[in-house]
């Protein structure tokens, strides 16, 4: 059967409800401030539910998004210490690898401010050049248009470690992402600069097949890790939001995930995993199918 990279699945809300904190625009974030173990348990429990990557806590940490909450002065300590938790659990566990997440610039879901890739690139640079001596991947995700993935591929252009591209798609049509551009158009980026893997993420899992059918026609790896809000909700759309204006589905338990990611691997996605309120139980019952249907997790 086919080998499958299992991915970790939510990490700042994961974050948030270990901490008991009160949601804000940078939830999981500040947190490594002052209680970086909540971030390591998270790591090392996705591990032990059978997880072979782990994603790093450094999906908002970009300085525009630092600036607006006035804790720009703490860039380089976050992500070092992002990287150091991420890599101490995969060192405890004994084995996997540690993908640094790069998040959109301004917000997310908003292609409308995504900036011009020529200003996203020194950008994304410099969080690359900090992460890469810890990094065995990086995982470009949430991209919502194709100027939003020119900026972030072209930041990574110095590193020689493998890149992934993960795009999020409209809640309504999987084949078009959320900038309303159809999910093809990144075929002509995905030539240029060769991602490692082309995924899906942050997005309906019952949009998730459409898109796979076209990202597959892009002649890479490729996979998908869902969310579990019911919808992108008008408030979450508004300046500086939080996640409370984001609502978590009842329906989608770790069976029924599993279910969904199950038929993205009969699709042939050699990659998949979770993303928000997607957690350890869940994906816990994604590697139990996973081994049951005799593939090999790696």
């Amino acid at each position: 059967m086919t080998d499958i990279t299992l991915l970790d699945g939510s990490i700042g809300q994961e974050v948030v409800k270990r901490s008991g904190d009160r949601a804000t625009p940078l939830w999981s974030t500040a947190v490594m401030v002052d209680r970086p173990e909540v971030v390591g348990s998270v790591h090392a429990d996705y591990f032990a539910a059978g997880a072979t990557v782990a994603t790093m806590n450094t999906y908002a940490v970009l300085r525009d998004r630092l600036v607006r909450a006035g804790i720009e002065e703490h860039f380089e300590e976050l992500l070092a210490t992002a990287a150091q938790q991420a890599a101490a659990a995969r060192d405890a566990h004994g084995a996997g690898r540690v993908a640094a997440a790069l998040g959109p610039l301004k917000a997310s879901y908003r292609p409308d401010i995504c900036p011009p890739h020529n200003d996203a690139k020194p950008i994304y640079a410099e969080v690359v050049r900090l992460l890469e001596p810890q990094a065995d991947l990086f995982l470009i995700e949430t991209v919502s248009s194709v100027e939003h993935a020119k900026g972030a591929l072209l930041g990574c252009e110095t590193t020689d470690k493998p890149v992934w591209l993960a795009a999020s798609v409209r809640d309504d049509d999987g084949t078009l992402l959320r900038s309303g551009e159809p999910l093809s158009a990144l075929a002509p980026l995905i030539a240029e600069f060769q991602p490692g893997a082309v995924l899906l993420n942050c997005s309906r899992p019952e949009v998730i097949g459409a898109g796979l059918e076209i990202v597959q026609s892009f002649g890479k790896p490729f996979g998908a890790y869902a969310n579990g809000f019911t919808r992108i909700s008008e408030g979450f759309l508004k300046d500086a939001p939080t996640v409370d204006a984001l609502q978590q589905r009842q329906d989608l338990g770790p069976a029924a995930y599993a279910e969904f990611a199950m038929g993205w691997v009969a699709q042939g996605a050699s990659i998949v995993g979770g993303c928000c309120e997607v957690g350890p139980e869940h994906i816990a019952d994604l590697a139990r199918l996973l081994r049951a249907a005799g593939h090999c997790i790696v």
